[in-house]
């Protein structure tokens, strides 16, 4: 277990590095500039090249990359051009936003995906194929139009904010509630059609389960079936699901770019859209690092829980 835990580590600082890079150097490369894009097309070519040599940006993209990485090196990851700050004091405000809303957004899916995944795939009759109609309607609507679905509903009953992460004016005591009515859109937004492939990854594998001869052999000496599908049957067929969660929890994590844009949360994912906006070079690859972490560290636990549910997938 050690060496195939190392080797994931290796894999995953390899992925880190090579995104970062990557992001910081096709930034770069696309047309245009931070200072082009603030100062405006109107501005004297003298002040362009000012605000380019006091930012670093007049030099070539060879010697911008190698000041990077040694400085990155030392877990600094250079000054946002946007906000004037280090790139390493915004991305942990950020991401902490986005994990508060991928981790609820995440535990509502399992408790509700895996259930009715229980269900659907232990037996039949009206119930199990009306959740299934209703998991493959929203595994057909991308994030994107949940979003706008769920925005619009909040708007036009006035139950819920249809933005931001907190209201204006809210006294210091009511602010933990505050938050959570502002959780529930976004989080409902990606928990849906998560909770929908938890449900139909859930399902197909009881139903292979529970077709095994030892189970059938189990329910015919008497075993009550409640029994054998939520505690025998339900162990067995983890293994789909372990095996994707920890992805899952790394996307999640990463940031959601169309729901965390649309219902103006404050994550990780917006600002990257803002970084990019910018052409704010050093931000972009702040933000893609951070995702990268996040998603190296989701497959890392999914590799982890298969490798304990099945040592096989260790060798």
């Amino acid at each position: 277990m050690v060496p195939y835990i190392l080797r994931r580590l290796a894999f995953a600082a390899f992925l880190v590095f090579a995104v970062s890079s990557a992001s910081l150097v096709l930034a770069r490369l696309a047309p245009g500039d931070y200072v082009t894009g603030s100062l405006g097309i109107d501005a004297r070519r003298e002040t362009i090249e000012q605000a380019r040599a006091r930012y670093g940006l007049n030099r070539s993209i060879g010697d911008q990359y190698r000041d990077w990485v040694v400085r990155a090196a030392r877990l600094d990851f250079g000054q946002s051009l946007m906000y004037d700050r280090p790139v390493s004091d915004l991305i942990p405000e950020r991401a902490a936003n986005t994990a508060v809303l991928a981790l609820t957004a995440l535990i509502a899916a399992t408790l509700v995906g895996l259930p009715l995944g229980v269900i659907s795939g232990s037996r039949g009759g009206v119930v199990p194929t009306a959740i299934r109609t209703v998991s493959l309607v929203l595994l057909s609507m991308p994030p994107l139009l949940t979003s706008l679905f769920l925005v619009f509903i909040a708007a036009r009953t006035g139950w819920l904010p249809v933005g931001g992460m907190s209201s204006a004016g809210v006294v210091r005591g009511g602010a933990s509630l505050d938050l959570l009515r502002h959780l529930v859109v976004p989080a409902a937004a990606l928990a849906m059609p998560l909770a929908a492939m938890f449900e139909r990854l859930q399902a197909q594998a009881m139903t292979d389960v529970v077709g095994q001869p030892y189970v059938l052999a189990t329910l015919a000496r008497g075993v009550p079936r409640a029994r054998v599908v939520w505690r025998d049957a339900l162990k067995a067929a983890l293994r789909p699901v372990a095996a994707i969660y920890g992805l899952v929890i790394g996307t999640l994590l990463s940031g959601s770019f169309a729901v965390e844009v649309i219902t103006a949360w404050p994550g990780l994912g917006q600002l990257m859209l803002d970084a990019l906006r910018a052409r704010d070079v050093y931000l972009v690859a702040g933000c893609a690092a951070a995702g990268s972490v996040f998603l190296a560290a989701g497959t890392l636990t999914s590799d982890a829980a298969l490798a304990l549910i099945d040592p096989r997938t260790a060798d």
